[in-house]
């Protein structure tokens, strides 16, 4: 089986938690329809390491400038205090190629003000850390705001900082990554977890 990649940005100041479920569930084979379809690897603006806001520091596999919308299932964007600074513009450039070429883009608290910056959320629905937060951008999509945790419109999936839970759900659900059952089940269990979820989550993994 080929394996598709799905590449994560990584920055000084990266927001640790805002990917984490995400990354961790689509490396992870376990309650996967299609156990190991899909890979994690890291893209940065230099080869050099970066360091976390949680002070992690990784190395990343490859440059922005060698990645192309046909080598990736997925791109996805964490927050950090660095698009707030205006850096990244590198990767908001990748995230338009990418989304011409109806690659998915998963972007998360600071990296969507990064993309209203870049104009990629003028015409798609989105969502963010709050309306006001992108408006002081600038942007000219404020009509397509939506108040809620994630919002998925087309082959854009943004979410707020406070909602790495939900940014997950979307995500794996865009690459089809469980089951539909299995992922309703994951999401009750993680998000109000009570113990009925676990057994519903393992019934559904199993084919029950």
């Amino acid at each position: 089986m080929n394996r598709e990649t799905v590449h994560l940005f990584v920055f000084d100041t990266l927001a640790d938690w805002e990917p984490g479920y995400a990354v961790a569930g689509v490396n992870n084979p376990q309650f996967q329809s299609r156990p190991g379809r899909y890979s994690i690897k890291t893209v940065a603006l230099h080869p050099e390491s970066v360091r976390t806001i949680g002070g992690v520091r990784i190395v990343p596999d490859l440059t922005l400038q060698r990645l192309e919308p046909s080598q990736s299932a997925m791109l996805i964007l964490p927050g950090g205090t660095a698009w707030d600074a205006g850096e990244n513009v590198e990767a908001i450039h990748t995230a338009r190629a990418f989304l011409e070429a109806k690659v998915p883009v998963a972007a998360i608290c600071g990296a969507t003000a990064g993309l209203a910056k870049g104009g990629l959320l003028n015409e798609r629905l989105h969502t963010s850390n709050a309306k006001e937060y992108l408006a002081a951008t600038g942007y000219r999509g404020a009509a397509q705001y939506r108040d809620e945790p994630a919002v998925t419109d087309g082959d854009l999936i943004t979410a707020s900082a406070m909602a790495p839970l939900e940014f997950a759900y979307h995500i794996f659900r865009r690459l089809e990554l469980y089951a539909p059952q299995v992922l309703e089940a994951w999401y009750g269990l993680f998000s109000t977890r009570k113990p009925e979820y676990f057994n519903a989550l393992m019934q559904a993994a199993n084919g029950f």
